[in-house]
């Protein structure tokens, strides 16, 4: 098959898309596409990374039928950012999910955030819904909950799920509890129509999203058109949850009584495509949307070797659990070091679909294909910012850190503790500290829970920043900063009256517009 490629250039950076068949296979027909995104599963969370208590038999036979990724990363450690780069290609700092309120914040989307996914960034939901794609989001939305932000907006045919954590419960009166949606209406609210017990985790909504899935590809399957699956399930973000069969199954507590679960819808969305015939026509990637949150302790998941967790750019907080499947296009068995990101997920769905993005803006993301049909690795950098700005790069096995910062002692002495007690000195700090003009420089092959930092003086030294500053500044060259979207905050734009709500009778009287800038606090 003859390729088409798609040249994006701005300012140096260059980024390209191969619409062709790089296997050499000619495919039955338009692939389909499933992203399994979990929230707050560590990278040691599964058994074929090292998890000791072998809990994902189902996510370990995935990996062994596909390919694992063993440096793949998030864009941001931190659920919204994460996300809408994945869905745009694109990091936070250019697709404004980013604040400026404050120099290196994370920020998200709880229910008082102002913005939100601004509509002149297109999603790969809207390219695939072009190609002729049947669209479908399970799960957490989390790119704005206020209607103009909503996914039905932007590129997704259908909808079940909340546009922000499931947090709660809420009385109604200072704080709504958060809807869920079903299509373009809202069909009830966490913890009123749909129970989570924060005594006992106790709750059925993976049960749901796993149900929700396998509908949607025995309609497709039935319609025969391609489709796209985001499963974006979120029992492992606190508080946590998992229903009454896997309650107290997991030698882990409650927060593996959920991985359990997920593992078993994972096993069930296999098992079904394979039972239509749709397993040898489908591209099916999981991975996580940050690191594990180490604030959890003992109640949370692991990142296995890597330091610290969610929240901060050490690899415990952005380097992801991630498996390709794809019986037939994806030889069984591999294990990849490609440096891949979210973000590539963007592209490797638009070379599946032979669908063009906007060439009027620089993307993040190169497709995958090659590497997952082919086996093929090549350089590249992975940038790791938190909030607005850049903490640290990655080219190779070489990690330089320009910043280092885990939270603070105010929060220390509180016990929210990023790092779960890894103190590594002059590391893991508890105040923002520059170290641009002597950046800390680790080698995560021999040293991966970077505590052991390369003294600079030396020739490795030397000659490893030479080449990861040169990339800094092609990058910083590039850089076209988004409206920031994470800055203000009001109380009157929370979930009081959701699409749908009055058909139920539902709807809540908010209080008065009061905008006042978003306070983040690590």
């Amino acid at each position: 098959m003859a390729g088409v490629f798609v040249r994006i250039a701005e300012l140096g950076a260059v980024f390209l898309f191969c619409l062709c068949d790089v296997s050499g296979v000619e495919p039955a027909s338009t692939p389909n596409i499933i992203i399994m995104l979990m929230d707050d599963m560590g990278w040691g969370d599964l058994g074929i990374l090292g998890q000791p208590e072998k809990e994902t038999p189902h996510l370990d036979q995935m990996a062994a039928e596909g390919m694992l990724l063993m440096d793949f990363y998030t864009a941001n450690p931190l659920c919204s950012p994460s996300r809408a780069a994945l869905l745009t290609g694109r990091l936070p700092i250019r697709n404004g999910f980013y604040t400026t309120n404050d120099h290196a914040r994370n920020g998200y989307t709880p229910q008082e955030i102002v913005g939100g996914i601004a509509d002149s960034e297109v999603l790969v939901s809207e390219l695939l819904a072009q190609a002729g794609y049947r669209n479908k989001i399970i799960g957490k939305w989390h790119l704005g909950h206020r209607p103009q932000y909503l996914p039905l907006r932007h590129g997704f045919h259908e909808w079940f799920g909340a546009p922000n954590c499931h947090f709660g419960p809420y009385d109604n009166k200072a704080t709504p509890n958060i809807p869920v949606y079903n299509g373009s209406d809202m069909m009830g609210r966490y913890y009123e129509d749909f129970a989570i017990s924060r005594a006992s985790g106790e709750s059925n909504l993976t049960q749901l999203y796993v149900r929700e899935a396998l509908d949607f590809i025995d309609r497709q399957a039935a319609a025969g058109r391609p489709f796209f699956l985001y499963w974006a399930p979120d029992a492992t973000h606190g508080p946590l949850y998992a229903s009454r069969g896997f309650l107290g199954t997991s030698r882990r507590g409650l927060y593996g009584d959920a991985v359990r679960e997920l593992d078993d819808g994972v096993g069930r969305i296999l098992s079904r495509l394979r039972d239509r015939g749709l397993d040898t026509n489908t591209l099916v990637f999981f991975t996580s949307d940050n690191g594990a949150a180490m604030v959890s302790r003992s109640k949370g998941g692991s990142n296995g070797p890597f330091l610290c967790g969610k929240q901060t750019t050490f690899e415990g907080g952005m380097r992801e659990p991630a498996i390709a499947w794809w019986p037939s296009r994806i030889q069984p068995g591999q294990i990849s070091h490609q440096l891949s990101t979210v973000m590539d997920l963007f592209s490797t769905a638009l070379d599946l679909a032979v669908a063009v993005p906007p060439s009027d803006r620089v993307y993040d993301g190169t497709s995958l294909l090659p590497t997952l049909l082919n086996g093929t690795e090549v350089d590249r950098p992975v940038f790791y910012y938190r909030g607005d700005e850049l903490m640290a790069v990655r080219y190779g096995l070489y990690k330089a850190h320009f910043w280092t910062w885990t939270n603070g002692e105010d929060e220390r002495s509180k016990g929210i503790d990023f790092c779960r007690g890894e103190d590594v000195p002059g590391v893991t700090t508890m105040q923002q500290v520059n170290h641009t003009d002597s950046p800390l420089l680790f080698h995560l092959g021999r040293d991966p829970g970077e505590r052991y930092s390369i003294k600079p003086k030396s020739s490795e030294y030397k000659q490893a920043m030479r080449k990861l500053e040169d990339l800094v500044a092609v990058h910083r060259a590039g850089l076209l900063p988004g409206e920031p979207q994470f800055n203000m905050c009001d109380s009157a734009v929370m979930n009081w009256a959701p699409a749908g709500c009055e058909k139920l009778g539902r709807c809540l009287k908010g209080p008065k517009s009061k905008p006042y800038k978003c306070p983040w606090p690590h």
